[in-house]
């Protein structure tokens, strides 16, 4: 290609000069002329070089080659041609004035190859024969590797069991030889059978964990390379499990700490909450090694479950699930009506019939309950309170205290329970009548006491006490009225009336007698009748008092002799202050 290129440049000067011929043409005595004066030279041909090289062998940077070309041709020109290319030359190269003489004074492996010298006439290129030169180079450094195997740092890492390939990558001109070692912390440096630049080695096993070298030697260049490789065995792993040294866990109050234990070393591990792989956070934090996982300020939903994975690049096993039992509560109490679900603070519930209290709170472990009733001492246990068939004593305030024994925490609630039977039926104007007709009772009755007082301290006649006490026990017609036949007047009693004789006791205090006039204490005795409900009954009417004998044991009888006395002497000269009602209600 370097000659063709260099012909075609010659033949392009020739071209030019004939056109400028054809384009001016001499006289033609000047033309025999011009050709009788072209150099003899132009019109023989050309001899063939011969190349010659000082060796033919070099090695890579330690030796230099010289080229001589050899023509006995003269007013000729010689370029240099390498694997049939123009040669490039570089500061390594030294050529001679008249480019017979070529020098290379350090050999690089990019040197070797063939090389040929081409002498150039005026119409004539001739070339001489190639002559090779070769490079001895290498080794250059080694490099081993393994198949399959995956690095990690260091050191190479391999599944035990699979089958291992080990090979060599180097240059090196004339091929190498190789010889592998072995060696670990319990076997010295052994040399191995394999003599080639791969060698396979079956079901690894830890036995075979350590280093593995190869030495790689030029027995041209006197040069040797030795390249090491760290190999680890690494086990399929086996299932890992998750601990934890905390048993008690308290919502807000404790600290708990996950360990996710394995045998295996150098594995990866991966922490797994619900399924999901954990994201770390100021709440969920993991050591650097992901071994350990540290919950802050536990919460209720923190139960989990949690899992744990150990891995390595060729084989992986995931614990089981692990689930957390954190206390907590109670929650609020409230209280239903059975099992309904919504919460109450009054219930009303008829007589006689049953009553079912719940209590809940959401609480783990489950809370004790306790039950009270206001202004009772009794305490019963249990989420339900029934109650059979409900009485008046069963109306009141019922409290309800969750308790949970881990956390020591409690929550109460309570609701009120009234008890409605026929008279809690009755109509406002009902009460209110009855209201009204029970103070005009009681004003009837103060009335008619403060009437037979006066009435027997005017007196101007004596009686005697038997008399008076049988007048004040039998009705008169100014104070009684006949009742008509077949008729009794109703008298309303209320619920928070108790049913209780009532006494009237009327008290006359006489001023200062003549001497020799007795005294007496007059008893005006009234009664009333609570109607035989229980609450918010009444009498079908009122009963009209019955006289009682002087021989009667419960009628006072005046003592015998000298009376002076029973006199008492007025604060006040008004007696009417002296009128005092002692009822018993």
């Amino acid at each position: 290609m370097a000659s063709t290129a260099l012909w075609a440049h010659h033949w392009a000067g020739l071209l030019l000069s004939a056109s400028l011929l054809t384009t001016w043409s001499l006289p033609a005595a000047a033309q025999l002329t011009l050709g009788d004066r072209l150099p003899k030279a132009t019109r023989s041909s050309l001899a063939k070089p011969t190349i010659a090289v000082s060796q033919g062998t070099a090695i890579e940077h330690r030796e230099g080659v010289s080229f001589y070309c050899d023509t006995k041709d003269v007013n000729i020109t010689i370029y240099w041609v390498s694997n049939n290319h123009p040669l490039k030359f570089d500061e390594r190269m030294w050529l001679s004035t008249d480019r017979k003489n070529l020098t290379i004074l350090t050999v690089q492996r990019e040197d070797a190859g063939t090389y040929q010298c081409e002498v150039w006439g005026v119409l004539q290129v001739q070339s001489s024969n190639p002559t090779f030169l070769i490079v001895y180079y290498g080794p250059d450094p080694v490099e081993i590797k393994l198949e399959p195997g995956v690095p990690n740092g260091e050191a190479v890492e391999v599944i035990e069991g699979s089958n291992l390939t080990f090979s060599v990558e180097t240059l090196s001109h004339p091929h190498p030889d190789y010889s592998w070692f072995f060696s670990n912390d319990s076997k010295p440096i052994t040399s191995l059978s394999s003599t080639t630049s791969t060698f396979t080695l079956h079901a690894a096993s830890k036995e075979h964990e350590g280093l593995y070298r190869c030495l790689v030697s030029n027995k041209a260049t006197n040069l040797s390379r030795l390249g090491a490789l760290k190999v680890r065995v690494l086990e399929r792993v086996t299932k890992p499990c998750i601990t934890s040294p905390n048993l008690n866990l308290v919502e807000n109050a404790s600290l708990v700490v996950l360990t996710c234990q394995t045998s295996h070393e150098g594995v990866g591990v991966q922490w797994f909450l619900r399924g999901q792989p954990l994201l770390p956070s100021p709440h969920l934090v993991l050591s650097a090694d992901n071994r350990t996982l540290v919950i802050h300020g536990l919460r209720r939903d923190d139960v989990g479950p949690y899992e744990c994975e150990v891995w390595n690049w060729g084989s992986g096993a995931r614990s089981d699930s692990f689930r957390l039992n954190i206390s907590y509560g109670p929650d609020r109490a409230d209280i239903t009506r059975g099992p309904a679900s919504e919460a109450v603070s009054t219930i009303k519930a008829e007589f006689n019939s049953s009553l079912t209290l719940q209590c809940r709170a959401e609480s783990q472990p489950d809370a004790e309950f306790h039950w009270t009733l206001e202004h009772s001492t009794s305490v019963w246990t249990g989420e339900q309170l029934i109650i059979e068939a409900l009485t008046w004593e069963h109306q009141g305030t019922y409290n309800c205290v969750a308790f949970n024994s881990l956390t020591h925490l409690a929550s109460s609630a309570s609701v009120r329970v009234r008890v409605m039977g026929p008279q809690l039926s009755q109509s406002i104007g009902a009460i209110t009548g009855i209201t009204i007709g029970s103070v005009a009772v009681v004003a009837l009755a103060t009335g008619l006491a403060c009437f037979l007082y006066i009435r027997y301290a005017k007196g101007s006649s004596r009686r005697t006490t038997e008399d008076l006490i049988l007048e004040a026990r039998t009705p008169t017609s100014e104070t009684t009225h006949p009742a008509e036949p077949g008729r009794n007047w109703p008298m309303p009693t209320y619920a928070n009336v108790p049913n209780t004789q009532e006494q009237v006791r009327v008290k006359k205090v006489l001023t200062q007698d003549p001497p020799g006039e007795f005294h007496e204490d007059l008893f005006v005795h009234f009664q009333k009748e609570s109607s035989s409900a229980v609450h918010g009954g009444y009498s079908r009417g009122p009963r009209k008092p019955q006289p009682k004998l002087a021989s009667d044991p419960s009628v006072p009888t005046l003592p015998k002799g000298n009376t002076e006395s029973n006199y008492e002497v007025l604060v006040n000269p008004e007696h009417n202050l002296y009128c005092h009602i002692n009822s018993s209600v």
